[in-house]
C-alpha cells in the first residue's frame, strides 16, 4: 500500500509554456517538456520554469557623461528564460544579476556619450547599445536569460538644471523648424528658377542658331555675289549700284523733279500723295489729281522758260563781244 501511494505521487504534469528540470538527489539530471511525466517521489525533485513568459525589469539611475554631465535616465527591459537549467542552477537570483549587469552596461554607454545625445536624438542608439552589452554580460555570466526589448523611457536632467535644459532644447526645435521652412522655400522657389533658367538657355540657343543661319546665308550669297562678280565685274557693281539706291531712295518721304538742261532742283508736295491717293479722292494737301498735274506742268514750263531766257542773255552777250 505504502509503495502505491509512493509511486502515485510521483506522477506530475508539465503545462505547455513550462519546462521541467530535474534534480535527483539535488543534482542536475534532465529536462522534461510539457505532459504528463513520472519521477521517483523523494529520490528526484521536479522545479517547473516558465519559459514563454514575458517579464520585465526597469529602473531610473542617475550617471555620468562623457562631457562631465549629470543625467537620469529611466530605462526598462523586457526578457524571457531561454536556458531552464542555467536560470535555475547557475545563478542564485538571476533578476538581480540582471539588474546589475543592466546598470553595468547602462552606465557604461551613458558614459561614452555626451548629454545633448542622450537628452535628444541619440536615445534610440543608446538602447540599442545598452542591450547588446546586456546580452553578452548575461551570456557570460550564463544566466539563462534572453533579452526582447530595451526601452530608454525618458532622459532627463536634474531638477536644479531642468528649465534651462528645456530652453535649450525649444531652441534647438525652433531652429529645425526654421531648417525646414527654408528647406521648403527652397523646394518651392528652385523648380520655378530652373524653369526660367531652362527657357533662357533654349532661348539663348535658338537665337545663336537663327543668327549662325542667318551669318551662314549672307556668307553663302557673298561668296555668290563674289563668283559672278569675277565672271563680270562692270555689270555687277552697276546692278549693286542701282539696287543700293533703289533700296536708300525708296525709304525717303521726298519726290526730287530733275529738269534736264536746268540749274535747279523743285521739291514737289508728293510724299504725302504716294500710295495714298486714288482717281476721285484729293491728298492730304488738299489738292485733287488734276490740280496736282496742272501744277506740275506749270512747274514744268516755268523751268522751261527760265532755261530759255538764260540762254538767250548768253548769246546776246557773245554777240555783243564779238562787235
Amino acid at each position: 500500500m505504502l509503495v502505491a501511494i509512493w509511486a502515485a505521487s510521483g506522477f506530475y504534469l508539465v503545462d505547455q509554456s513550462e519546462r521541467g528540470v530535474v534534480l535527483r538527489f539535488g543534482k542536475y539530471n534532465d529536462i522534461v517538456g510539457p505532459g504528463l511525466h513520472w519521477n521517483p517521489p523523494i529520490i528526484d525533485d521536479v522545479r517547473e520554469i516558465n519559459v514563454t513568459k514575458v517579464r520585465s525589469l526597469s529602473q531610473t539611475k542617475s550617471m555620468l557623461t562623457q562631457d562631465e554631465n549629470i543625467v537620469e535616465v529611466q530605462m526598462s527591459v523586457q526578457y524571457q528564460v531561454s536556458n531552464p537549467r542555467d536560470f535555475l542552477l547557475n545563478v542564485r537570483a538571476p533578476e538581480v544579476s540582471l539588474e546589475n549587469a543592466m546598470d553595468s552596461a547602462l552606465r557604461h554607454e551613458v558614459g561614452s556619450a555626451d548629454m545633448n545625445d542622450i537628452l535628444t536624438s541619440g536615445r534610440e542608439l543608446l538602447a540599442s547599445n545598452v542591450k547588446s552589452r546586456l546580452q553578452s554580460y548575461l551570456d557570460n555570466y550564463g544566466v539563462g536569460l534572453t533579452l526582447q526589448t530595451i526601452n530608454v523611457e525618458s532622459t532627463s536632467a536634474p531638477a536644479a538644471v531642468q528649465d534651462s535644459f528645456d530652453d535649450v532644447i525649444k531652441a534647438r526645435e525652433d531652429r529645425q523648424r526654421t531648417i525646414n521652412q527654408a528647406l521648403a522655400y527652397e523646394n518651392s522657389i528652385l523648380p520655378a528658377a530652373q524653369g526660367q533658367a531652362q527657357r533662357i538657355i533654349e532661348e539663348a540657343e535658338g537665337y545663336k542658331e537663327s543668327v549662325v543661319a542667318k551669318s551662314q546665308g549672307e556668307a553663302n550669297r557673298f561668296t555668290s555675289l563674289l563668283t559672278e562678280y569675277q565672271k563680270a565685274p562692270e555689270i555687277i557693281r552697276e546692278r549693286m549700284y542701282l539696287e543700293t539706291m533703289g533700296e536708300v531712295l525708296g525709304k525717303t518721304n521726298k519726290v526730287l523733279v530733275d529738269v534736264e538742261n536746268g540749274n535747279s532742283l523743285m521739291y514737289l508736295p508728293l510724299d504725302k500723295l504716294a500710295g495714298k491717293s486714288n482717281a476721285t479722292s484729293e491728298d492730304a494737301s488738299g489738292m485733287s489729281r488734276s490740280e496736282l498735274d496742272r501744277v506740275s506742268r506749270q512747274a514744268s514750263d516755268a523751268l522751261g522758260r527760265s532755261s530759255q531766257s538764260s540762254n538767250d542773255s548768253s548769246n546776246s552777250i557773245r554777240r555783243e563781244g564779238r562787235q
